[in-house]
């Protein structure tokens, strides 16, 4: 395994701007048996042949990790994720440019090694096409699991622009497949134009419950995420976030923006307690486009700050189970 800090380890961190890349200067590794004892795995899914809108999503995970900063405690909740777990950079799966058939195998693939190792599967995407594999490896590990989904879209379409696989399509799928239990999957920051009444009778037929924006501002993040947390339960549950759930003011780089969205404080708070309350079974993030470098890309930024929380959840609820063990 290449641990990306070991030439600084004299100064105990490593600038964020130098070395190998990997998601906060983690351990970088792309072979299964050094995944063992990892309690978290950061995966790439570089691929976008699946958007109907603006491409570029595939530099993403490239974008995320270089936006990542050197750990450190988190001011706020006290505790240093990277200290308290063990947390490695799977590197990307072995995606195949216009083929997205082939390119889901791979994913699905990279993240069943990681699940089958015991650790929490991270995505860094790529187009929301991938939460189908990644999703669906958590299911075949779990069995039907909850989904927690923040997006401007629902994403449930059962075709889009006459494709029956895009990137608005992969919860529909999932759904039809098996691979989500409808009655435990929560939509929030909802938006805009798409889907049409047809999409939102085939949810509401199925359970799925929907929290739009107007939800999110007129009752408070607060309580949208502690009805979310009592709908999923303390089954399994998969985390999905579509950057583009933000106001594009703070999530400019993404291929279908749409105004009026979340703030990045809500967004990076109801991640970090999720993380914290919720038994999850992996994680995605998705639809980045680079527009910038390293740090002074903010959508990049927002993104690899919405896995810091979600690690300094994890962190927390993995403290609060030892405690209550002793």
């Amino acid at each position: 395994m290449l641990d990306p800090q070991s030439r600084w380890a004299q100064y105990g961190e490593k600038p964020d701007f130098a070395g190998l890349l990997s998601f906060a200067g983690a351990p970088y590794t792309e072979d299964p048996a050094e995944l063992a004892g990892a309690d978290v795995a950061i995966v790439g899914a570089p691929m976008d042949d699946l958007v109907s809108d603006r491409p570029g999503a595939r530099f993403g995970p490239r974008a995320i990790r270089a936006a990542s900063c050197p750990p450190g405690p988190h001011l706020e909740a006290k505790i240093d994720a990277f200290a308290e777990l063990r947390i490695v950079d799977y590197g990307d799966a072995a995606v195949v440019p216009a083929d997205p058939q082939r390119s889901h195998a791979a994913i699905g693939q990279t993240v069943g090694e990681v699940l089958a190792a015991g650790a929490l599967p991270i995505v860094l995407g790529g187009d929301h096409s991938i939460a189908e594999p990644d999703v669906r490896a958590c299911a075949g590990s779990a069995g039907p699991v909850g989904l927690i989904h923040f997006d401007a879209h629902t994403d449930t379409g059962q075709e889009v622009f006459g494709a029956a696989r895009s990137h608005g399509t992969p919860m529909y799928r999932l759904i039809n497949q098996g691979h989500i239990d409808p009655a435990r999957y929560v939509q929030i920051g909802l938006r805009g134009y798409w889907p049409t009444e047809k999409e939102f009778l085939w949810q509401r037929e199925r359970g799925i419950t929907s929290f739009f924006m107007h939800d999110v501002r007129q009752r408070g993040v607060a309580e949208v995420v502690r009805e979310t947390i009592s709908i999923v339960g303390n089954e399994p549950t998969f985390l999905s976030v579509d950057v583009d759930v933000l106001d594009p003011a703070y999530a400019p780089g993404t291929g279908t923006p749409e105004p009026g969205g979340m703030t990045a404080g809500d967004l990076l708070w109801a991640c970090l307690t999720i993380a914290t309350e919720v038994s999850l079974a992996g994680m995605d993030v998705v639809e980045v486009i680079p527009t910038g470098i390293g740090s002074s890309d903010i959508t990049a930024l927002v993104a690899e700050r919405i896995v810091r929380e979600a690690l300094t959840g994890l962190a927390l609820r993995r403290r609060r189970g030892a405690s209550e063990m002793a």
